[in-house]
């Protein structure tokens, strides 16, 4: 039988950073709301919650770069929400922050949480940041919509439980 390390959303000590954009503030403060309701819901304390805006989804990885090399943190959950609008711009943007989160977490073997809302609409982006649930995974049958912010809340919870098993001394 093979060892299987799995981290559970589980209370941490840690230190959590929420990096998130002001632009599209009223989807992004849902997402908001989301994420920091599912944290103290799983044990941590609001003290240990720092929130960093930024003025749109561009600027996110330039402050989550910044946080992780300071360390301090045990994940960074990194909101937005970029619509679609008449041009491509919305596709270099989400590509920009995509990678650039990927990279920052894979550097700093820390979690960077990816929680930009890439939606065709407002009306979409508005169904991917409400209620208090989280979203059903699309492989499921009762899949529904639900908040971003609180599935990267518990994904940050759930990855520093699997590094914490894979890394002890880390956190």
């Amino acid at each position: 039988m093979p060892n299987v390390f799995q981290g559970k959303p589980t209370e941490t000590d840690g230190r959590f950073a929420v990096v998130v954009s002001r632009f599209n503030e009223s989807v992004t403060s849902r997402l908001l709301d989301g994420a920091v309701r599912t944290l103290v819901e799983h044990g941590v304390a609001d003290e240990r919650i720092d929130v960093f805006w930024t003025p749109g989804a561009f600027e996110i990885p330039t402050v989550a770069a910044l946080l992780a090399e300071e360390g301090r943190h045990a994940a960074i959950i990194c909101l937005g929400a970029v619509v679609r609008g008449e041009t491509t711009h919305d596709q270099h943007i989400n590509r920009a922050v995509s990678t650039a989160l990927c990279e920052l977490g894979v550097r700093y073997q820390l979690p960077v949480l990816f929680g930009l809302l890439t939606c065709n609409t407002i009306e979409q982006a508005i169904a991917r940041s409400g209620g208090r649930e989280s979203s059903t995974g699309k492989d499921h049958p009762d899949a529904h919509l639900g908040n971003k912010g609180v599935d990267c809340a518990l994904a940050a919870l759930e990855m520093v439980d699997l590094m914490t098993k894979t890394k002890p001394s880390v956190f």
